[in-house]
């Protein structure tokens, strides 16, 4: 289960529970964000599907603790034009 707590403007509280409980701080800043999703979805979904997506690919426990959303395409070259297609 994924978990999605706004902290702040930018800032989300990401909790996963899986065999083992995780907890993630992840910053998305407004034009990322306006990237990604065009407004048509909560923050709160982008960030949760960026979860799901990286859930696919490796554990909850091999996410980074702590970084700002679009880190996960240094890792994952596919991940924009994946997210944009969950987002549809």
């Amino acid at each position: 289960m994924i978990k999605v707590e706004r902290l702040d403007e930018t800032t989300f509280k990401v909790t996963v529970e899986a065999r083992k409980t995780t907890e993630h701080e992840v910053m998305v800043d407004r034009s990322y964000y306006e990237k990604l999703t065009g407004g048509r979805v909560p923050a709160e979904t982008l960030i949760e599907r960026s979860f799901e997506f990286l859930l696919e690919r490796e554990p909850n426990t091999s996410i980074l603790r702590r970084f700002d959303l679009p880190v996960i395409g240094q890792y994952f070259p596919e991940y924009e034009g994946t997210i944009r297609k969950m987002l549809e």
